[in-house]
């Protein structure tokens, strides 16, 4: 494949785009973050970023694509969830989840 003028054009505009995106997120925190607010809209948006970050867990665990992950995963990331919860080193939590996921592999578990 060759690039033409409008590939590079389309590369431009999208870094022009992305450059853009970037600058506008400190420019939002300073017009709507920099005023006073209410200690329950920290919580609410601190609570925001816990439930992504959770919808993203539990979507990455337990479906591969459309279809389920199987047993092995999920309980990989029981594994780690049990590490972060006793509070082990970040290294230790993600190489007991994979081992765990490897290990229940080799025996068979899907």
């Amino acid at each position: 494949m060759t690039w033409g003028p409008e590939h590079w054009v389309g590369l431009a505009l999208l870094a022009a785009a992305t450059f853009a995106l970037r600058l506008l997120g400190p420019w939002l925190a300073a017009r709507v973050g920099g005023g006073p607010r209410a200690e329950s809209t920290d919580a609410l948006l601190a609570g925001l970023a816990v439930a992504v970050l959770a919808g993203l867990v539990v979507t990455q665990a337990l479906f591969d694509g459309r279809e389920a992950a199987g047993w092995a995963r999920p309980l990989g990331v029981v594994v780690a969830g049990v590490l972060v919860w006793r509070k082990a080193p970040f290294l230790l939590v993600v190489l007991a989840a994979a081992a765990t996921t490897a290990l229940l592999r080799l025996l068979g578990l899907p």
